[in-house]
């Protein structure tokens, strides 16, 4: 017969379900008694703290080997005038002397410095501040604006701590990186991120191949190191994409192994030796694909847009309107693609293009020439004439008022005396040439691969090109350069269409 419990049934049922839920509790190992058993065991183990990884012993590792750069600019400014700083950020009103900082690093014990062409371009004088916070003069060894990398040279006296260039083709998106550098003055400062994405192309130069990362970098950044958990360096900060001018999170660097080849050059010779080819060069979008019935679009391809006269391109018989899809039988579906295909290619060598010419293939030989320091190689009638001018309503219509390109324009325009074409005086709202994005003031030379050099000429030439296919592809000049547009007849005509 059991003993009676004086206690009230509430009571009981409580004291019951907290002794359940002490149970429960000690089955997941951290009930209150076994506290107190390991309390007053000496002999029982406490398992260690866990704490979150960081990157701190890394950051102690390659700390002395990143500096902070200050540049004198050479040239005074006005007190108006707007000074371009590392990321593209402007300075209104500058003190004189001009100043500007930014990063860089050391990749030798004989004090051998990287950074960014664009912290130094216009440098009268350079000095480089130590992690420790010694100052020392800095000497440019040779700077790279295709690249936009430098290299600088310091003596220390004695050997330097340095870091060294990894590989960047093992480099891959959601890997953790991080960044040093002189962020606003604030040298030394460290930031870490991921790997955003590789082989960004941003229209910053031919050669673009960037690095993408949010790990946050801002103005002063500029040519510091990016590297992996293992130490070595990735990348060359260089720029950022935001509309404030501050870090978004999207941030580009230059890979290691293109800094890899530039230095070596910039120290051996002062300067960057790569092939020349003397083309500009575009995209094969899929409307410019059919307006120039460019078989197998998926390819892609390089559209020759311009050939300069004497140039190994006009030597070989390139032309405008070409489409390049192979250097040495390696695919060139970009225009990129051609621009560091043909820099690879020592001076003097003879490649071989595969072309396609109105939609044929053909084989070319080429003897490519050295890129000049002030070149940049591949990346990226009656006045009043209309092109699309018509007889009747079911002709074809562009939308743009044309009108001969006189020696007045040509000085307007900055145009080289020999050039010829028809200049656009006016684009109609709407038109298919509007949503081309044809400007007025561009100077249509040519369709597709015939060359015009007047209105009436450029109307019969886009009137017979709309009667065969849906898109008409114009080769105009703009600023200087040549490009291809490709106009899609199949727009709607605009209320006040003209022409």
């Amino acid at each position: 017969m059991s003993q009676h419990d004086p206690r009230p049934l509430a009571r009981r049922l409580r004291a019951g379900l907290a002794a359940a839920l002490l149970a429960g509790t000690a089955l997941t190992g951290f009930a209150a008694g076994h506290l107190a058993l390991a309390a007053a065991d000496p002999s029982a183990q406490v398992a260690p703290a866990r704490t979150i990884p960081d990157f701190a012993d890394l950051v102690a590792r390659v700390k002395p080997a990143v500096v902070s750069i200050t540049v004198q600019l050479g040239r005074q400014h006005s007190d108006d005038e707007e000074i371009p700083t590392p990321f593209g950020m402007q300075q209104q009103n500058p003190p004189h002397p001009v100043e500007a900082r930014g990063s860089g690093f050391i990749i030798d014990a004989d004090g051998t410095v990287v950074t960014n062409n664009h912290v130094v371009k216009d440098a009268k004088s350079v000095s480089i501040t130590l992690a420790d916070g010694s100052q020392l003069p800095a000497r440019v060894v040779g700077r790279d604006p295709r690249t936009d990398l430098a290299v600088l040279k310091i003596e220390a006296g004695h050997k330097l701590a340095y870091i060294e260039l990894g590989d960047s083709s093992l480099v891959r998106p959601g890997e953790w990186v991080v960044a040093m550098g002189n962020p606003f003055g604030l040298g030394g400062s460290v930031t870490a991120g991921i790997v955003s994405a590789s082989g960004r192309d941003i229209g910053s130069g031919p050669y673009d191949d960037f690095i993408q990362v949010d790990a946050p970098i801002n103005q002063g950044n500029s040519g510091g190191p990016l590297f992996t958990q293992d130490g070595h360096v990735v990348g060359v900060n260089t720029a950022i994409l935001s509309p404030s001018g501050g870090s978004v999170g999207i941030g580009f660097a230059i890979p290691s192994d293109i800094v890899r080849t530039v230095v070596s050059e910039l120290k051996a010779h002062g300067a960057v030796t790569r092939g020349y080819l003397g083309v500009q060069t575009q995209n094969v979008t899929p409307a410019m694909a059919t307006a120039l019935n460019v078989p197998d679009p998926d390819k892609g391809g390089a559209l020759v847009a311009g050939v300069e006269p004497d140039g190994p391109a006009a030597k070989a018989g390139l032309q405008p309107g070409d489409v390049i899809r192979a250097v040495d039988g390696k695919p060139a579906a970009t225009a990129r693609d051609l621009a560091v295909d043909i820099a690879a290619v020592p001076p003097g060598a003879e490649t071989r293009l595969d072309v396609l010419r109105d939609g044929t293939p053909q084989t070319m030989s080429v003897t490519v020439a050295t890129l000049r320091n002030e070149t940049v190689a591949a990346n990226n009638g009656k006045a009043g004439g209309k092109a699309g001018d018509k007889a009747g309503q079911d002709q074809p219509s562009v939308g743009v008022a044309l009108t001969p390109l006189t020696p007045e324009l040509r000085g307007e325009l900055d145009l080289p005396a020999r050039t010829s074409g028809a200049v656009v005086a006016n684009v109609a709202p709407g038109s298919p040439a509007a949503q081309a994005g044809i400007r007025q003031g561009d100077v249509i030379v040519g369709v597709g691969s015939e060359k015009v050099g007047s209105p009436g000429e450029a109307a019969n030439a886009i009137r017979s090109a709309a009667r065969k296919d849906h898109a008409v592809a114009l080769r105009i000049l703009r600023d200087g350069q040549s490009a291809f547009v490709a106009v899609d007849m199949g727009h709607g005509r605009p209320a006040n269409d003209q022409g």
